[in-house]
């Protein structure tokens, strides 16, 4: 029987939207699970990886362009001067502390209740221009392809990791490819609002 899904809701209700992903990406409670165990594993890798997916950024001038500019929250000093721009500036290290962040929250996260749901839709939009001044407004395809950097980064320390089993790393690495779709749909969803209301 061909199940219905009501196109509007999607558009407007962030866990209708997040229950058919889900259901249609396979992502269960055993995924959540996974993340969890990862999270227990990886917490040296989380230190580094921020800092590596930051030092690629800074080795591209229109990504590293937008760290030339004031996130909302931080109130340290600002570099502008792109030549003077690096992983110990001020102002990276903020970015850095706040991935570290994310990476602990969406992993270690039990339960996608609806507070958390909000918090990975909240992510997407403030790299829009619709979340007021906590807007950072960068261009689509730079998120995309560091979204799938992350995963393959993610992805290849969990193939390292000589403490896991096959099966644990197959679950793991399903579950992380599942975590940065859903993540990269509510980038998607704010990215497509933005672009409605510039028409």
């Amino acid at each position: 029987m061909t199940e219905h899904i009501d196109k509007r809701k999607l558009e407007l209700d962030i866990r209708y939207r997040f229950e058919y992903l889900s259901k249609f990406l396979n992502f269960t409670s055993h995924d959540i699970d996974a993340l969890n165990r990862l999270a227990k594993e990886s917490h040296d890798f989380i230190r580094s990886v921020a800092d590596t997916i930051y030092q690629k950024l800074l080795e591209y001038d229109i990504t590293k362009n937008y760290f030339l500019k004031a996130n909302h929250g931080y109130a340290g000093v600002l570099i502008t001067d792109p030549n003077q721009v690096t992983l110990e500036s001020e102002q990276m290290h903020f970015r850095i502390h706040s991935i570290r962040k994310y990476f602990d929250r969406v992993l270690r996260q039990h339960v996608w209740n609806d507070a958390f749901l909000e918090y990975i839709s909240h992510v997407g939009q403030i790299h829009t221009d619709t979340a007021g001044t906590h807007s950072i407004n960068i261009d689509y395809i730079h998120v995309n392809a560091l979204l799938g950097y992350i995963e393959h980064a993610f992805i290849e320390y969990v193939l390292a990791h000589e403490e896991f089993n096959e099966t644990t790393k197959k679950e793991m690495i399903l579950a992380l490819s599942k975590l940065f779709w859903i993540q990269n749909d509510f980038f998607t969803m704010h990215y497509i609002i933005a672009s409605k209301n510039e028409h």
